[in-house]
């Protein structure tokens, strides 16, 4: 694994929203205890084994949730500091997350952060399938191997190597805990951008 401090150079990066680039303190423990979600399974792979006539409501849940993180979410330490470098350096910068496309866009409004690129649910199937991450590359036209994916959960890491990409882990509390999923661990982002 290299060094973060050795980074190759990329053509382009894309991250994921929630714990990566912005901290929203989305309490996933009591999303799961709201709708019953076994703690193994991810919340949105579980609403879609239930019974069709609950799947709205459950999604409505997670989405009341993803608001009030919204309203309280604030930049990661140097996140929209490497945004900034990325956009000086013409290196472009898109989104890929699991939350609603209206949740992140209220998100990014309210800390006044522009993206050239945001996939939300919506948009693609959930990571850790690759088809957003493969998406936003058809967009830019460039190789997939020229592009890293950063993100602090191993969905983003399984989307990154799914996608033939550079899988970034991002880890500020050095908890090593998605690590060996990780082509590189980052635990700051002047480490990315550097």
């Amino acid at each position: 694994m290299p060094a973060a401090d050795n980074l190759p150079g990329f053509d382009g990066i894309i991250f994921d929203l929630d714990g990566t680039l912005v901290d929203s303190r989305l309490d996933f423990a009591a999303i799961r205890a709201h709708l019953n979600c076994p703690p193994d399974m991810g919340v949105l792979e579980f609403i879609d084994t239930l019974p069709s006539s609950e799947q709205a409501a459950a999604h409505e849940v997670v989405l009341e949730y993803e608001r009030a993180g919204a309203e309280r979410a604030v930049w990661m330490p140097g996140a929209q500091q490497c945004l900034a470098r990325l956009e000086q350096s013409g290196i472009p910068a898109a989104i890929l997350t699991r939350n609603a496309s209206q949740v992140a866009r209220l998100t990014l409004d309210r800390l006044q952060g522009t993206i050239g690129c945001l996939l939300a649910r919506e948009d693609a199937p959930p990571k850790p399938a690759p088809d957003g991450l493969l998406m936003i590359a058809q967009t830019w036209q460039l190789a997939p191997a020229r592009l890293a994916y950063v993100g602090d959960f191993k969905y983003d890491l399984l989307a990154a190597q799914n996608a033939g990409m550079c899988g970034i882990y991002y880890d500020p509390n050095h908890t090593g805990l998605h690590s060996h999923l990780a082509d590189v661990v980052i635990h700051h982002f002047d480490q990315l951008s550097a």
